[in-house]
Formats: structure tokens, C-alpha cells, sequence
């Protein structure tokens, strides 16, 4: 494992060959010849929108919309709750107390509140959330869903907007998302295959960035792998009589791996101690934090899509996990305590620090979790799981701010107005990236929402 901005660095166990030479051992490195074989010689040529970058914030867990972005005064206190709503600065647009930095850039922000899914199960509507469809989604007791998983909206984009030499397209802050102790399905490539997965940082409070993906074993330092490279390019002279473009687009998906393992200048990209500490400060100390911190780094150097994972589990720090949104019990005293506080510290943070790199304008920002909450408090101060109705934050890249897109009813249990679906979510980052429906359709990708044209 690798570790910038501490004393100490490590290599572990990690590389190896396999089919063609190929390098890695991970999701990321590790390509079967079927997928080098089915690369098209030139995978860009997609014409851009007004969002040159997506920073996709996953609240893994499902964020209560009455205690976040539609609360519900007037509804009775066993589904209002016990916090109040304050005014925005957009007149007649309340949000929970609990975030009053937020409230102020209400007038850059679209909040959506009449989104719905098709699962309260976690793993379901974490993958219908992270593709648009629940195919292949796999549910808490281990059943999959029909068909093959989609690839994610971050994926896409990689493939729209191919590869740099210098940095992957599509990377992840945060490590793989699960229920329970199992893993998601969504997160990935999917039908794009392996070589379109995200290339995943993550960041820990005490050890700094790590890269878990690029690892050694013990007896192979850097400057043996350069070494390695050279054998594996003359190697590599045997095999030419693969389409040249598609060579191309290996070697250079090999040359960002190598670049990451032995530039200085990569892994100081990686390191947020390299920013001001009273800038880390304003994102805050935290886990997620420090990676929209990072995420800001990476866009500003070219990444066109970077998913920020608010935890890795969705239960409560307390609960086994790490800090999830998924409010069972306790669910005031954390919303209040800890996820509202850090949320509310963090986002407006990440804003102004891209309003004030000329960067926000082209840079599509997304805050959403995989569902709602039930609007009626349970017996144990908690709130369950409900996908009939919740809401999200869009802001950013040529988004229309200062509105509300949507309704829900009096107690925010289902869509009165404009009901919305997260395929129809990824409809739009799409479109916001420009890619067209047709564009989609010629890489075999159709995620069967609707663009939702308020936005833009």
C-alpha cells in the first residue's frame, strides 16, 4: 500500500501477469485480452457541454429528505421531527436548520424533491442509483437481479471522453461500498468492461492518501518496474498486429499506472497536505472532508469525473460501520451531531473553492444517497429506509441554481409534481458532460431516463 503526505510509505503484495502481459493484479490494471480486443481506435470525439468535470457526491446510507432539503413545518411532529426550517436565498425555499452555510447558496443551487427509485434495499438501490437500472443489482440476502450490471454514469463518461496519458478518467475517493460485509454491485464498468472501472484513492485521516489499487510486491521497487516496462515494451513488439489505435490506448492506460507509481508529481497531486492548512480547515478534518478536497485537486488536473463516497458501509460509526447515513436509531442525535455538521461544513466549501478557480462553472457537482427516509419517525427515534420519495443537490457546470425542481406531499412520502427517477438523473449528467442520446446509443448504453431539462 502506497501513503502520500506521512513519513512513512509501504509496498505490499499486488502485482502480477496475466494474459498478454498485461500489468495488474487489480480492477484497475487488471484487463483480460477480451476487453484490449474490443477497445475502438478512438474512443473520444464526443463534443463537450458546459460541464467539463463531475464531482459526484454519494451519500451512502440515504440522507432523511424532511431533516435535509424538504422539510415539512406543518406536518405533525411524529413526521416533521423536532428540527425547524429556515429560509433559503430563494424566496418561499426552506431547508432544515441544521444547515445554514448550505442555505446560502441556495440561489447556485437546484434542489430536486420529488425523486423516487425502485428498491429500500441498499445494495438495489445503490446500483439503480449508481446506473440509472437495477439489472444485476444483488440484495441484502444475495439475490441478483436479471440481467448484466450496467455500467455507472462515471464510467460512461470515461468512455466518452478517453484516455490521458497523465490520469485515469474516472476516479473514486473512497473505498468499495457495501451492506453488510457485502460488496455492491454498480460501481464499475459493467457491459464497458473492467477497463472503464474507476481508479479508487482512498483517504484516511491519520495515514494520508492511499492508493490501493497500485501495490508492490515487497521485492519489486519502482525502479525495478521501470525496468519491467522496458521488457514489457519489447515484448510487446510481438503483438503489433493488433489495430494500432487500440494499441495506443493500452500502452497509455499502462503509462498512467507507471506514471502514478514513480512521479513525484503524481503523488504530490494525491497529497492534500500540500494545500493550505486553513483551507483544509474549511472542508473540515473529516474523512469526507479531505476527500472533496482531493476531488477538487483531481478535477482541477484534468479528471473528468470523480465520485466522493461518504463511507465505505451504510450503518452508523457505532454500528460497525463508518459513519453512513442509514439513521435506524439515533437518527437525530447523528444527523445533528455529525452528518449535518460535516455536511454543512464541507459542501459549501468544496463551492467556493471551485467558484474561486474560475473552475465551478464547468465543474457539475451532485449530492445525493441511494434513497429517502421513512417520513414517520419509528418507535426507536429512527428513521427506516423509503424510496418512494427523496431529494438531492445539483449545482455547478451550467446548472440553473435558485429553484426547486419538484414537489412531494405534505409529508414528503410520494412525488405530488414532476416525479423523478435516478435514471433520469443520469440522464442529465450526461447531457451536462455532452453526450447525446445518440452518442450513448453507438457505445451500446441506453440508461432509460429523460433528461431533466429545469436544470439547464
Amino acid at each position: 500500500m502506497l501513503f502520500m503526505g506521512q513519513t512513512r510509505q509501504g509496498t505490499c503484495r499486488g502485482i502480477s501477469r496475466r494474459e498478454l502481459l498485461q500489468i495488474g493484479g487489480s480492477s484497475v490494471l487488471g484487463l483480460t485480452l477480451a476487453d484490449l480486443l474490443k477497445l475502438k481506435a478512438n474512443p473520444t470525439g464526443f463534443q463537450a457541454g458546459s460541464a467539463r468535470a463531475v464531482i459526484f457526491l454519494w451519500l451512502w446510507g440515504g440522507p432523511s429528505q424532511l431533516d435535509t432539503w424538504d422539510p415539512k413545518p406543518h406536518a405533525p411532529m411524529e413526521y416533521r421531527g423536532p428540527y425547524a426550517s429556515m429560509p433559503s436565498r430563494v424566496p418561499g425555499t426552506r431547508i432544515c436548520e441544521l444547515f445554514p452555510q448550505i442555505s446560502e447558496w441556495t440561489d447556485r443551487i437546484a434542489i430536486i424533491r420529488s425523486l423516487h427509485t425502485s428498491s429500500n434495499d441498499h445494495g438495489v438501490a445503490g446500483t439503480v442509483g449508481l446506473t440509472g437500472s437495477m439489472q444485476g443489482s444483488v440484495n441484502l440476502g444475495g439475490a441478483a437481479a436479471a440481467g448484466n450490471v450496467r455500467p455507472c454514469v462515471g464510467s460512461i463518461v470515461a468512455r466518452a471522453r478517453g484516455f490521458r496519458a497523465e490520469m485515469p478518467p474516472f476516479m473514486v475517493v473512497g473505498g468499495r461500498l457495501h451492506q453488510g460485509k457485502r460488496a455492491i454491485a454498480g460501481e464499475g464498468g459493467g457491459t464497458l468492461g473492467a477497463l472503464y472501472d474507476p481508479f479508487r484513492l482512498v483517504y484516511d485521516p491519520e495515514r494520508g492518501t492511499q492508493i490501493p489499487a497500485l501495490q508492490l510486491p515487497d521485492n519489486l521497487s519502482p525502479e525495478r518496474l521501470r525496468n519491467r516496462q522496458q521488457l514489457l515494451q519489447s515484448l510487446d513488439k510481438a503483438r503489433r498486429s493488433l489495430d494500432t489505435g487500440n494499441q495506443r490506448t493500452i500502452d497509455d492506460y499502462r503509462a498512467q499506472a507507471l506514471a502514478l507509481l514513480t512521479s513525484p508529481d503524481a503523488t504530490r497531486m494525491f497529497d492534500v497536505s500540500q494545500e493550505r492548512p486553513e483551507l483544509a480547515n474549511r472542508y473540515g478534518r473529516t474523512r469526507f472532508g479531505q476527500s472533496c478536497l482531493l476531488a477538487r485537486r483531481l478535477v482541477e488536473h484534468g479528471v473528468p469525473f470523480v465520485q466522493v463516497n461518504w463511507s465505505d458501509h451504510v450503518e452508523a460509526e457505532e454500528d460497525a460501520g463508518d459513519g453512513g447515513w442509514d439513521n435506524h436509531y439515533r437518527h437525530f442525535q447523528l444527523t445533528q451531531d455529525r452528518q449535518a455538521p460535516w455536511l454543512d461544513q464541507t459542501l459549501p466549501a468544496l463551492l467556493t473553492d471551485l467558484h474561486e478557480r474560475n473552475l465551478l462553472a464547468s465543474t457539475l457537482v451532485v449530492a445525493i444517497g441511494e434513497f429517502g427516509r421513512t417520513p414517520r419517525i419509528n418507535d426507536k427515534a429512527g428513521r427506516d429506509h423509503w424510496e418512494h420519495c427523496y431529494s438531492a443537490l445539483v449545482m455547478g457546470g451550467g446548472v440553473r441554481g435558485g429553484q426547486v425542481i419538484g414537489e412531494s406531499d405534505a409529508r414528503a412520502e410520494r412525488p405530488r409534481l414532476r416525479p423523478v427517477t435516478p435514471a433520469d438523473l443520469a440522464a442529465s449528467i450526461m447531457h451536462a458532460v455532452g453526450i447525446t442520446t445518440e452518442q450513448a446509443a453507438t457505445l451500446g448504453i441506453n440508461v432509460g431516463g429523460q433528461v431533466i431539462q429545469e436544470l439547464f
